[in-house]
């Protein structure tokens, strides 16, 4: 007779074996997308200027608490989270160029993380991880990767949030994964009010789920109600103050909307290689496809549709959350194109690695940040810098170009004091992003031996400013010297001899 015993169980040492690995794995689906996009990101973090958008930020850092939040009344509300949480940073690490960038490259890096974790639980391991390394090959990631606004951290957080979305769907019963989902998806709002459009995706994954549970109507509902109160008070004050703040975004054409897809990528040829990876992608299931489409295609559709009201909405910046999704889907078509082939999966993310190298280094340019319209305030700053005398004053143009003086103090030193001619009040001192000047500019004229005169673009000094400081100014001074630098001119001007 023939018996048959139970299979022995594993030994110890091969159990202990098989669970550091699985650690090992589970570690390196989030943490090499970090290290990647933190070294991509990063590379370069301080080569470019700040930009205009960027002053604004070292500006409103740099108020009291209450002093940001009395702005706030009046304008940028719907960055006002973002402000507060980089006044706390910058009060522990300065406001180095590094400092105020390296928020941004943290959050792109969580990004990337995050979402190689949800497409593992989507569409597997190995398209988990190549979404969050296509992810960091994006252009557009490096750089608003490196600009010290908020737009990184919305993506990083409208990730998080799918994320523990997912979770609570794995467990609806814990109460603490639905906290979890709403205060971050609040957050989101509380970062960036259009964000929250990708809830229109997340909707329709709870509404699948809530098919064959009905408990997560009232779940799903509450959370998003939270998550709503939260953020209803930026919303209030966001709409009051959208027209002063978006005036100059043009209404959107049916081109626009395709355009777009170009713009968010910042890459014609990294967006159509995504955009044909995701093409690429399969699922056993269509609830992870679906999800992906919804978040990567209906927020532009929705911006561009509230566009043709009072108000334009449509900039690329708004709807960059939308590129974890088209990482997810490229990172599933691409795990399902070179399935077999781990070497020409390789291969193919080298390619597009090189592909995406010219724009990478343009994303590095001194002036992309303020482009189309360059301006070296720290080659500016400089020549002050290096012809100084105690007691100089300085005059900014403040017609024609926004932050041209915020710029070149930024980059002076910060014991090097110039007394601003024409300044009536401070943008802080009255609660707003814009000074007041002097109205009757003779009258502010103090007597300095010397005053610095800072243009945009190249033209005879007098000729660029004000034309009523113009004449007060060469009433008394007479240009000394002029040095072009891009962008701008800085012009010595002296007083008059007198006869």
């Amino acid at each position: 007779m023939v018996t048959t015993a139970p299979l022995p169980f594993p030994r110890e040492e091969n159990q202990s074996a098989e669970a550091a690995e699985s650690r090992s794995r589970r570690t390196g689906l989030w943490l090499w997308p970090f290290a990647l996009t933190f070294a991509l990101v990063g590379y370069g973090m301080a080569d470019s200027l700040l930009g205009r958008d960027e002053l604004v930020t070292w500006d409103m850092v740099n108020r009291s608490t209450g002093q940001i939040l009395a702005t706030l009344q009046n304008v940028d509300a719907v960055h006002g989270t973002y402000y507060l949480l980089m006044h706390l940073w910058v009060g522990l690490f300065g406001d180095s160029v590094i400092s105020l960038r390296l928020p941004t490259v943290l959050a792109v890096a969580g990004a990337a993380s995050v979402v190689s974790l949800i497409g593992d639980r989507l569409f597997g391991y190995r398209a988990g991880i190549l979404a969050g390394i296509l992810l960091a090959i994006v252009p557009a990631v490096s750089r608003y990767g490196q600009e010290a606004r908020s737009y990184a951290l919305v993506i990083f957080m409208v990730a998080l949030a799918t994320l523990l979305l997912l979770r609570a769907l794995d467990n609806p019963r814990s109460p603490w994964r639905w906290v979890a989902y709403s205060l971050t998806l609040a957050v989101v709002g509380l970062l960036h009010l259009i964000a929250l459009s990708v809830v229109v995706a997340h909707a329709c994954v709870l509404a699948a789920h809530a098919r064959q549970t009905r408990s997560l109507w009232w779940k799903s509902a509450l959370a998003l109600l939270v998550a709503a109160g939260c953020v209803t008070p930026v919303v209030l004050l966001g709409r009051s103050q959208a027209q002063r703040q978006l005036y100059w975004v043009p209404e959107p054409d049916a081109w626009a909307l395709f355009s777009m897809l170009r713009d968010v990528f910042a890459s014609a040829l990294g967006a159509g290689a995504l955009i044909a990876l995701a093409l690429m992608a399969r699922s056993p299931r269509k609830a992870p496809l679906f999800l992906c489409g919804i978040w990567a295609l209906l927020p532009p559709v929705l911006v561009w549709l509230a566009s043709h009201g009072e108000v334009s909405y449509f900039r690329n910046v708004y709807v960059l959350f939308t590129l974890p999704a088209w990482a997810l889907l490229a990172g599933a078509g691409l795990a399902a194109a070179a399935s077999r082939s781990p070497k020409a999966t390789a291969a193919l993310v080298a390619t597009l690695a090189v592909l995406a190298l010219p724009d990478q280094k343009q994303m590095r340019g001194p002036f992309e940040h303020d482009a189309p319209v360059p301006l070296d305030y720290a080659a500016a700053a400089d020549v002050i810098k290096q012809r100084y005398q105690p007691g100089d004053a300085v005059v900014y143009d403040r017609a024609n170009t926004w932050k041209l003086d915020g710029g070149v103090q930024y980059y002076l030193p910060r014991d090097l004091k110039l007394r601003d001619v024409f300044l009536a009040k401070t943008p802080t001192e009255i609660n707003e992003l814009y000074a007041v000047e002097c109205s009757a500019p003779m009258r502010c004229l103090k007597g300095e031996q010397r005053i610095w005169l800072l243009t945009q673009g190249a033209d005879f000094p007098f000729m660029a400013i004000n034309p009523v400081q113009a004449s007060a100014l060469q009433s008394q001074y007479k240009v000394s010297t002029s040095q072009s630098v891009t962008g701008m001119t800085v012009s010595l001007l002296v007083r008059r001899d007198k006869r």
